[in-house]
């Protein structure tokens, strides 16, 4: 079986997969420029890691009734082609499975689907071509976006959508139209997510801020899906 490529691994986290406690696997590789990405470490495709398999493996062999989920996040996880093949070999272990993903590739989802206990969509900006090319740094996936989250809508998985807001590229309108969109698919869960700043970035705290600090639009998103809440 050829190694997948990871860039890290978070032996413990609570905020990862939602009321479990789990080891995050960062795979390394990403298709996207995102302006807020703080992982740009993990961006290049096919970088060599010095990361051992194998004594990841071990390593989750003795945290069994400690841990209960190990979730697959990057960079994007479906860049690799192996990945239901390793995804599959946790999930034999016993743990359930978290995935964290952009959707880039849909092909790449339906291997891994059948073998995710729960997935966080990332929701980049409002379901249009032009402003989703924007916002993934100039490159046009819009398709494979939106095939992906309708198949994982229509696989009655349990899942979220979020989105980060960066203000250089999101309005408080286009978070109107994102929630719009996505209740219309049936979306039932919703997070908001402050950006913050990156190295070289000069954004003022308040631009970041008002989307948590107008009351209008929480109470919207609060009657527009059955979970919602904010991180920051």
């Amino acid at each position: 079986m050829k190694h997948i490529k990871i860039g890290g691994v978070e032996t413990f986290s609570t905020v990862d997969f939602p009321n479990q406690m789990a080891a995050v696997v960062f795979m390394q590789g990403c298709p996207w420029r995102c302006p807020f990405c703080h992982n740009a470490s993990l961006q290049k495709i096919g970088a060599e890691t010095n990361f051992i398999w194998e004594k990841f493996v071990d390593f989750l062999k003795g945290r069994k009734g400690i841990l209960d989920a190990v979730v697959f996040s990057g960079g994007e996880p479906l860049v690799q082609d192996e990945l239901a093949d390793y995804v599959r070999e946790v999930k034999e272990l016993g743990y359930k499975i978290g995935l964290h993903t952009g959707g880039y590739r849909p092909e790449a989802l339906a291997k891994v689907l059948p073998l995710v206990d729960w997935i966080g969509f990332d929701i980049k900006a409002p379901l249009n071509e032009e402003h989703y090319k924007k916002a993934v740094g100039g490159v046009n996936h819009f398709r494979q976006v939106t095939e992906s989250l309708n198949m994982i809508i229509d696989s009655g998985l349990h899942f979220e959508c979020r989105t980060t807001c960066d203000p250089r590229i999101l309005s408080i309108s286009d978070i109107y139209t994102i929630a719009d969109e996505l209740k219309a698919k049936g979306v039932k869960e919703y997070y908001l997510q402050k950006y913050r700043q990156i190295d070289g970035d000069d954004t003022p705290d308040g631009e970041c801020d008002k989307f948590f600090e107008d009351t209008d639009l929480l109470r919207y998103l609060q009657s527009s899906f059955n979970i919602f809440d904010v991180r920051k």
